[in-house]
């Protein structure tokens, strides 16, 4: 009887969006009366961030504060055109969409300064608290809030912007195959290291060290997020989670999420991420998608602690402990023979 320590890596690369006979998104911008402006969205945050880097992707567009974006993504009824929130997708063909759409609602923006402040649209400038002013001058100068009013209610414009973000569709040489699916590639690599009771079959993860390239971290907090929650839930795939084939049937299946696997707080991994930036030259601002790449890695690497430990491979998942004791059986009875 032992708990046998054992560490595995695993390195994986992972396409940004798809190519879905152009895969597009849309975005629509306008400014209120009380200056904010709206970005509408078909796209939808699941949980990953997706409002927050959206809003800081139009802000640094406009010019503006980020505390005046708002992000609206009531219904894919009334709502701009989009292919969904999946194939971590979401900050790449969103934020594109969202850049095109912020530079020709800011394009109106500077035009309608530039009527009020009797200049050249070309001579102004925002400065990020929400002013736009000639360049060169502290005192020529307008804030968004004034100006929105004046666009309403004076000029009778609307401050607003388009924008539709298409990858185009890439059919397939015939001879080779080749084509393009993707925009761009995310990558990472995991280390695992894990404890291995060779009596129970119980597998710790102990520690989990993670690198990602993700092009440009647009929220790096929240990107370190992403990576540790994805990494729980590849503990929770490589370990726990089942839905088929329940054994030994289907009537020995979990009927409620009581009953249904998951690695709890006391099971979580010590870990430590690091974030490698290379921008994509056709992501926004230089950003790409990781958003499932982080539950993926730490799999391999899990099952590769687990052989590296005990000498066990197991090929299917989840890692039970049943299957590491079979697997611990078949090497005994082996270097019995």
């Amino acid at each position: 009887m032992a708990k046998l320590r054992g560490r595995g890596i695993s390195a994986v690369n992972y396409p940004t969006g798809m190519n879905l006979g152009g895969d597009p998104s849309q975005a629509l911008i306008h400014a209120t009366t009380t200056g904010s402006f709206v970005i509408a969205l078909s796209s939808v945050d699941l949980g990953q961030g997706l409002k927050t880097v959206i809003a800081q992707v139009a802000a640094e567009t406009l010019g503006l504060p980020v505390s005046m974006m708002l992000i609206d993504t009531a219904d894919t009824d009334t709502g701009p055109h989009c292919m969904g929130t999946f194939a971590s997708r979401g900050t790449h063909r969103v934020g594109n969409a969202v850049i095109m759409a912020a530079r020709e609602a800011r394009e109106v923006m500077l035009e309608v300064a530039a009527e009020e402040l009797e200049v050249d649209p070309a001579d102004l400038e925002t400065d990020g608290s929400g002013f736009i002013k000639l360049k060169g001058s502290e005192e020529k100068k307008i804030h968004v809030v004034d100006l929105a009013l004046a666009a309403h209610f004076k000029h009778g414009r609307t401050i607003s912007g388009r924008g539709v973000f298409l990858k185009p569709k890439s059919e397939p040489v015939p001879e080779t195959g080749e084509m393009d699916p993707d925009s761009c590639q995310a990558h990472a690599c995991t280390v695992a290291e894990v404890e291995v009771d060779d009596e129970t079959g119980m597998v710790d993860v102990l520690r989990l060290f993670n690198v990602y390239e993700m092009g440009r971290a647009l929220n790096p907090a929240m990107a370190e997020q992403q990576i540790v929650g994805g990494a729980w839930m590849g503990m929770a795939h490589a370990l726990y989670e089942t839905t088929e084939p329940y054994y030994p049937d289907r009537a020995h299946g979990p009927t409620d999420y009581n009953q249904y696997l998951l690695p709890g707080p006391g099971d979580i991994a010590e870990m430590e991420s690091v974030i490698i930036e290379r921008p994509a030259a056709s992501g926004p601002f230089g950003g790409k998608g990781i958003g499932e790449m982080t539950a993926n890695s730490p799999i391999p690497a899990i099952a590769n602690a687990i052989y590296d430990a005990c000498g066990v491979r197991v090929e299917s998942l989840p890692i039970t402990p049943e299957k590491v004791l079979r697997g611990l059986d078949d090497l005994r009875g082996a270097a019995a023979d």
